[in-house]
């Protein structure tokens, strides 16, 4: 009987050890950086032609969200302290901070970044100086 929970405990800590070391290498590839990041990507928004306007000091208030916007929008300011992943920076992450999704401005979407058709939409991973505008029809 002292053998098998010997046997038992051994597998265990080795099942439970591959799993640690699994999500520990998954978030090191995710991680942008562990030292914090400020960015300010731009983005546009246009509904059938017509230029939405983003909200000034969004995310701003008694807790400051890091993804945010002063009174230079288009301008969205990244501001983050230490680990920081790809997934905190996608621009799905900005709609959420806005209180909308992606597709609140309807489905038919098409995306630029930088002057270059871009399909990963809120899956984008929004970087320094990048300018991201959304075309809704």
């Amino acid at each position: 009987m002292k053998n098998i929970l010997i046997v038992g405990f051994v597998v265990l800590a080795l099942l439970g050890g591959m799993w640690w070391s699994q999500t520990l290498e998954k978030t090191a590839n995710d991680t942008v950086t562990t030292n914090g990041l400020h960015s300010h990507p731009e983005l546009e928004i246009y509904v059938k032609g017509e230029k939405i306007d983003i909200p000034q000091n969004l995310g701003l208030g008694a807790v400051h969200s890091p993804i945010h916007t002063h009174d230079d929008v288009p301008i969205i300011h990244l501001e983050f302290s230490g680990v920081v992943t790809e997934r905190d920076m996608k621009l799905a992450e900005f709609f959420k901070v806005w209180g909308k999704d992606i597709n609140s401005f309807g489905s038919d979407i098409q995306m630029t970044v930088n002057g270059e058709n871009n399909t990963e939409f809120g899956n984008y991973v929004m970087k320094n100086g990048d300018k991201i505008v959304l075309r809704y029809e």
